[in-house]
């Protein structure tokens, strides 16, 4: 198992290179240069789903080091405008100039591949993941869209954007914590128990953990969205860091709803 969450702040970067723009997905995050001699993929503030993809990513992440996994460091990168005039692409144009100031930068991890379903996973290791993938109500780990990699021969999980869907329309705190998940469309169904590891992972979460995580949280993207109205949100900063520490720990407690 991997190290268990430190609660420190996220560093701070600045991006010295635009490199290549990876494809792949909706939202054309791309790999980068920073001015710490680190290469990162680097996923861009002003792309289509908006920050609160961003503010999944570190709160899930931060949710799977403390469960003992594997996932990439992050970091928040400072990108300039200046990178965006020395793009020929219109569309990554658009999308830097879009994201001038803070984005989030996810550690390269040079060399590996995606998931196959030939490699083998330690059960605890699948168990916790599948269980984690639940509680944060995570819709992409799918045989489609694995969201695993491989590197050094140790499995790797990436990419929570599209987890903790209920930021999207907040005000229903129980319909978030009593939802069924669905297991059949995991990409690790079969390989794992999560009813088994729920009560030891579960009392790794308490209110300080939570509260320790979501620290690393820029307070920016935890603004209301005036593009996106939601008279449900939370006000302020400090209001949101409760409301999703409250939601979180609702669904703990309703495990007996979607836990199989």
């Amino acid at each position: 198992m991997w190290r268990h969450y430190s609660g420190r702040v996220l560093p701070r970067i600045t991006a010295t290179a635009y490199l290549t723009p990876l494809r792949e997905g909706g939202s054309l995050p791309a790999i980068m240069e920073a001015d710490d001699l680190g290469t990162y993929v680097v996923k861009f503030s002003g792309a289509g789903q908006g920050t609160k993809a961003l503010v999944a990513e570190i709160i899930v992440a931060g949710l799977a080091r403390r469960a003992g996994l594997r996932t990439p460091e992050l970091a928040l990168i400072d990108v300039a405008a200046e990178i965006a005039r020395t793009e020929p692409d219109d569309e990554v144009q658009r999308l830097i100039t879009a994201s001038v100031g803070t984005n989030l930068a996810v550690d390269f991890l040079p060399g590996s591949i995606g998931f196959d379903r030939g490699f083998p996973v330690d059960r605890a290791i699948a168990s916790t993941l599948v269980w984690l993938d639940a509680w944060t109500a995570n819709v992409d780990r799918s045989l489609r869209n694995t969201n695993l990699l491989i590197w050094h021969r140790e499995l790797w999980a990436i990419d929570h954007g599209a987890c903790l869907r209920f930021h999207h329309a907040w005000g229903r705190p129980e319909s978030f914590a009593e939802a069924p998940y669905n297991y059949g469309d995991h990409v690790l169904s079969g390989r794992a128990d999560p009813r088994g590891v729920h009560d030891q992972l579960a009392a790794r979460f308490d209110e300080a953990v939570l509260d320790a995580i979501l620290a690393d949280v820029p307070d920016a993207w935890l603004l209301p969205e005036p593009e996106r109205p939601d008279p449900a949100a939370p006000p302020d900063p400090a209001a949101a860091r409760i409301a999703y520490r409250d939601y979180l720990l609702a669904r703990l407690a309703a495990a007996d709803r979607w836990l199989r």
